[in-house]
Formats: structure tokens, C-alpha cells, sequence
């Protein structure tokens, strides 16, 4: 794996980058609380901690996307006042961030050449063509970015980084929308980087597995201060888990929170299950969707969920598992196939079909589609089903308070009561009153698209548990997520999907890694 073989200690000379006492206030919450950080040439350098440490903010202060309140950074051992990202460039830093900033619309050269004073295509194409022969980024200049999958635009990003040229690099968890073999091979470009160019990286992430393998060092931050420094050869998965979390950890239990996803580490191994032959409670048959330009979203997916099971659907976003929850949801007709649900065919498109014949849902982007932040939890929660707690067609507010305090209990909800607005809970508890409402329903089958996204530790510890249990109760899950380990943690089969169809399936204690990142990379088995 990357980052294995040793590595020299730091050298003597000044660090690339030192951050003294840096403090960064929102309000009442204090995001940075007096961070030392240095960042040395030759090394890359892991900033490790779970949503919301700090890690992020910490970064933007180096670039000048943040102003910090207290505080000093020197660059090459002499004082910088960094106020935005053009001053962090004059010093040669560059970020690649977490949330791509991309414009859909433009080819990616055109990308790669905003900024420029005057564009200018053939010196552009130039410097792209040498990027890739140097870095192993294949890429086409001419594609429009907004047709590109996931992996390739993070990768337009990273080139639009290299095309200026920095010695100091910061990645912003560069590998949330990539494939295990872009990964790697992201990484391979990293040392490269370090070693040939005498360059200095950051590497910011909330994995275990990634920091292991991929640096020479590690700060692990905890609610805005550093909690621990160390070489990275000197760790291993436990103690990083611990200082992160600031508790005695159980890698086997959570191991999908963590980002551990190597086997070989100690304590991660899991039970594998096995579904039993009953008749499918889900069933998706030659479904096709195109989009209004024509684009294939679904092209002819076969899936099959049965009771008791967790079904994980893999691959890099944007190859269609947007388009199946939304023809899940209701939301979407399908063009051709048809999906039956405990047997009887579903009417695709029409609202309300799926949650009637039994389908639950969790979409991926909860404040866009699963609550509504000025509600309050107690009508958050029956939003699904008002009639239910409806006396001639207007809400019984006794019904919904005693219906909303059951679920509250059941699903252990943090909030001051049932009137608590919506907006006022952490995001786990935003996501517990959207698993709670969609469970209270007892679905045949539950859709869990990007469950544990944006959410801590913690909270990823009890949606997976929650998911589990469902599981157990003889719901069927499918799972839609992004984050392999998540899916190599829960599900009972994997379904990888690239451009729309299904691929290849292994059954979990059939999953030989090698084949695995072939398929999602797009490699039909």
C-alpha cells in the first residue's frame, strides 16, 4: 500500500508552512482553539479528526479563505499575512477542496483556465497534456465537465491545482468521490509529488485507513484544538481511533465510521451474513430512464432485494443511483422495465405509489428532500402520513404530540421536546427523525441513500446499528452509498453500478478487492 515503505524525518530547514496559535471563532463556537501546525517539504502530512474537529477550518485560514482571529502563519521561516487565495498563491500553496468548484458547463480546459487573464487553448492544452503524461491523469481537454463521473472531475480539479505550479499542496479529503484504484493512484501521484519535487502536502481527511497508508505524519485535531502528534509509522488504526474520538474504540464496531477498510488491520474483522431464498421484496426489472438531453440515467438495472437482507449498491456517484432513489421515491417514471414490490407491480412516477405499496426512504440529502428545517420534529414526523393523525382531514395535535413522543423514545432523538423546531437539531438527530418516520410505517422495503453523510462518529455508529436492526426485523434494505467501507460493513450482497446498470454482485464473504475495484471503475465482470 502507499505510504508504507519508510520515509526520511523531516529535514532541518524551516517548515513549508507554520500555523502558531491560530483561533477561529463562528459565533459562540470556537472552530480552531490555538493550533500549532507545521508542514515540511519532502512529507506528506495527515490532518485526521471526525466532522466538525476543525480539520477544514484550519486549512481555509492557511489559504486565506478564513481569517483567523489570533494567531500567525510563516511560510518558508518568514512571516505571511494571508488574507485570500490569490495571497496564498503568491506564496505557491493551492487546495484542492472537498466540494468541488467546477463549472458544469464548461469543457475541461475551460476549467482549468479560469483565472487566467486571457484564455488562451493551446498553451492550456499544453500544460494539461504535460500534467497527465507527468501525474498519470488521463484526461480530455475538450469534455464538458458536467458529463464527466465523479472520479474524473475530482481529477480536473487536482489538475487545475498542478497547472499553477504550487509547492505547498492541500487536499481537502480528496478521495470522498473516488474509486479504491483512483485512490491509489491519486496517492502514487502525492509521493511523487513529495519525493521527486520536494514538495509539501496536507492531506486532509476523516479515514483511518487513508492517513495509515498515504502519510508521514499525523495531527489529529479534536472540537477545534490538536489533541496528538505523531509519525504516521509509529501508529496504528486503535490509537488514531482513540485520540480522534477521545475514548476506547472498538474497530470491529466501527470500522465504517473510521474509514477502515484494510482487513489486514487488527480488529476490524466482521461477521459476514447470508440472506435466505424467500421471495424478493423489491424487484427491478430492465429499468431505463433517459434524461431530457438523451443521456442514459438508467440503462436496463436488474436489482433484487429480499427480506432480511442488506443489498449495497456501490460505485462513484453520478452512475445512476440518484436516478433510482428518485424512481423509488415516487419522483421519477421510468422509460422502460417495471419494479415490483412484495410481489405486485408499482406504478413508477405517480405520487405517493412506492410509499403505499411499502417503500421507505432516506433520501441522500435530507434538508433537501427529507425535512423541512422551519417545522417542527413532531410535524417533521408524520409529515408521511398526516391522515393517519387526522381527525376529518385536520391534524389532531394530541395524535401527532403522542405520536411524535413515542418516536422521539424510540429513536432516541435529542431535542427539547416534540415542539422543537427542526432546525435547532445536531444533523444525527435530524437523520434519526427521518429513519424514525420512515420506519414507524413498518416499510417491506427500506431505501437508505447516503445514510451517514455529514455526520459524526457517533451518529454513523447508530444509523448503521439502526440499519442492522431493521435488517434483522425482515425488512429489506438496500443501501446506496459512496463510502465503500459503509457498504463492506453492512450489506449481505454489493451490486456495483457504473452508467446507469448493474455490473457485477459478490456476496460479502465473496468480495475479492481486486475484482471489486475493477468494477467500479467501470470494468463489467
Amino acid at each position: 500500500m502507499i505510504g508504507d515503505e519508510p520515509h526520511d524525518e523531516p529535514p532541518a530547514e524551516p517548515p513549508a508552512v507554520k500555523l502558531q496559535q491560530l483561533t477561529k471563532r463562528f459565533g459562540a463556537v470556537v472552530a480552531c482553539d490555538r493550533v500549532d501546525f507545521e508542514l515540511h517539504r519532502g512529507r506528506i502530512h495527515g490532518v485526521l479528526g471526525e466532522n466538525g474537529a476543525g480539520k477544514s477550518t484550519l486549512m481555509k485560514m492557511t489559504i486565506g479563505l478564513v481569517l483567523p482571529d489570533h494567531g500567525s502563519i510563516s511560510i518558508d521561516g518568514r512571516p505571511a499575512r494571508i488574507t485570500s487565495p490569490l495571497d496564498a498563491a503568491s506564496h505557491g500553496i493551492a487546495m484542492v477542496h472537498q466540494h468541488l468548484s467546477l463549472v458544469d458547463d464548461l469543457t475541461v480546459w475551460e476549467n482549468v483556465a479560469l483565472g487566467d487573464a486571457r484564455f488562451n487553448r493551446g498553451r492550456t492544452h499544453a500544460r494539461i497534456a504535460e500534467i497527465v503524461e507527468q501525474y498519470g491523469l488521463q484526461i480530455d481537454p475538450m469534455a464538458r465537465v458536467g458529463e464527466l463521473p465523479a472520479g474524473l472531475r475530482q481529477r480536473v480539479e487536482l489538475i487545475k491545482c498542478l497547472r499553477r505550479d504550487p509547492s505547498i499542496l492541500i487536499f481537502d479529503e480528496p478521495t470522498s468521490v473516488l474509486t479504491p484504484e483512483e485512490s491509489v493512484q491519486l496517492f502514487e501521484s502525492l509521493r511523487r509529488v513529495v519525493t521527486d519535487e520536494h514538495r509539501a502536502v496536507a492531506l486532509v481527511s476523516h479515514k483511518l485507513d487513508e492517513i495509515l497508508h498515504a502519510t508521514d505524519d499525523v495531527t489529529i485535531m479534536r472540537q477545534g484544538s490538536v489533541v496528538a502528534r505523531m509519525r504516521t509509522a509509529d501508529a496504528d488504526a486503535a490509537t488514531l481511533a482513540r485520540a480522534m474520538l477521545g475514548r476506547p474504540v472498538s474497530l470491529r464496531s466501527e470500522r465504517a465510521a473510521l474509514g477502515v477498510m484494510d482487513a489486514s488491520l487488527e480488529g476490524t474483522e466482521i461477521p459476514s451474513g447470508a440472506s435466505e431464498e424467500l421471495e424478493p421484496v423489491l424487484e427491478i426489472t430492465n429499468a431505463s430512464v433517459r434524461g431530457r438531453d438523451g443521456h442514459q440515467m438508467l440503462d436496463s438495472l436488474n436489482l433484487v432485494v429480499r427480506p432480511g437482507e442488506i443489498v449495497g449498491v456501490a460505485g462513484v456517484e453520478g452512475n445512476g443511483q440518484e436516478e433510482l432513489v428518485e424512481v423509488l421515491s415516487s419522483l421519477l417514471q421510468l422509460d422502460e422495465g417495471e419494479v415490483r414490490v412484495t410481489g405486485s407491480e408499482v406504478r413508477t412516477g405517480q405520487a405517493g405509489a412506492m410509499a403505499e405499496a411499502g417503500v421507505a426512504v432516506i433520501p441522500a440529502d435530507r434538508h433537501d428532500s427529507g425535512i423541512v428545517l422551519d417545522l417542527s420534529v413532531a410535524e417533521n414526523l408524520v409529515l408521511v402520513e398526516p391522515a393517519e393523525v387526522s381527525t376529518a382531514g385536520v391534524l389532531n395535535r394530541s395524535k401527532v404530540k403522542q405520536r411524535a413522543e413515542q418516536l422521539i423514545d424510540e429513536f432516541e432523538i435529542q431535542c427539547w421536546g416534540p415542539d422543537a423546531p427542526m432546525w435547532s437539531l445536531s444533523g444525527g438527530n435530524q437523520q434519526r427523525v427521518v429513519l424514525g418516520r420512515e420506519l414507524s410505517h413498518n416499510p417491506a422495503v427500506l431505501v437508505a441513500a447516503q445514510p451517514t453523510r455529514g455526520l459524526d462518529v457517533g451518529a454513523i455508529e447508530y444509523m448503521t446499528a439502526r440499519l442492522a436492526k431493521t435488517a434483522e426485523g425482515g425488512v429489506g434494505v438496500l443501501l446506496i452509498s459512496s463510502e465503500l467501507e459503509e457498504i463492506l460493513d453492512l450489506a449481505n450482497r454489493i451490486v456495483v453500478m457504473s452508467r446507469g446498470a448493474s455490473i457485477g454482485e459478490m456476496a460479502r464473504e465473496d468480495v475479492d478487492a481486486e475484482r471489486l475495484g475493477l468494477l467500479l471503475g467501470g470494468h463489467a465482470a
